[in-house]
């Protein structure tokens, strides 16, 4: 399987929304909202400043993996980054003998959305298109997505798009913060998908 940049789908358009590959010039739109504390607090990595943040997001893997979610404009406004989205293709585990075809097979997805844009469907709309892309041309056979359990607007709109919760994990995860925090976990087979069928 080929990874999101190398198969082209993007960038893709929803009726409010373009989901684009993320270009170093676009750092700086995201830095302005990942590093909020109500945003950062959940996120599994949070530099403390811009630099570390390029530096970060410059590695080929990670911004390779990273789209931009883009308001579009309309009369009253201009086209403006509202968030991110991650789609990292990776291998299934498989036993030695069909390792081979669990390569590039499933895909793991996270976002962050600019606090000022929340309550409005955006980002329920870009993952949706998201996964339309990853079990449409990118053929993939699963996607999941994971999440600390307090953060109740991410599990609440894995479920609104049809994920399963797979594990409810209890303290598994330490937070920066010192405390160790329960985990959610959800999946989807592309048999599942409404867009497949």
């Amino acid at each position: 399987m080929t990874d999101p940049q190398r198969s082209d789908p993007w960038p893709i358009r929803t009726s409010r929304v373009e989901i684009r590959a993320c270009s170093p010039d676009d750092l700086e739109a995201l830095w302005e909202f990942r590093r909020l504390p109500e945003v950062n607090r959940w996120l599994g990595v949070a530099p403390t400043t811009l630099e570390d943040f390029r530096e970060r997001y410059l590695e080929p893997d990670r911004l390779s993996a990273t789209f931009v979610i883009e308001l579009l404009p309309t009369s009253d406004t201009e086209r403006t980054v509202i968030g991110d989205l991650m789609v990292r293709i990776q291998d299934a585990w498989a036993q030695l003998e069909v390792a081979d075809e669990a390569k590039g097979v499933q895909a793991e997805l996270g976002w962050a959305l600019d606090p000022a844009f929340a309550g409005r469907g955006y980002a329920t709309e870009a993952v949706r298109a998201a996964i339309d892309v990853c079990f449409g041309s990118l053929g993939l056979y699963r996607v999941h997505a994971g999440c600390f359990a307090d953060n109740e607007p991410s599990w609440r709109l894995m479920e609104r798009i049809g994920m399963r919760r797979e594990e409810f994990s209890r303290k598994t995860a330490l937070h920066r913060s010192g405390e160790w925090m329960d985990g959610m976990n959800y999946g989807l087979l592309a048999e599942e998908w409404p867009a497949a069928s």
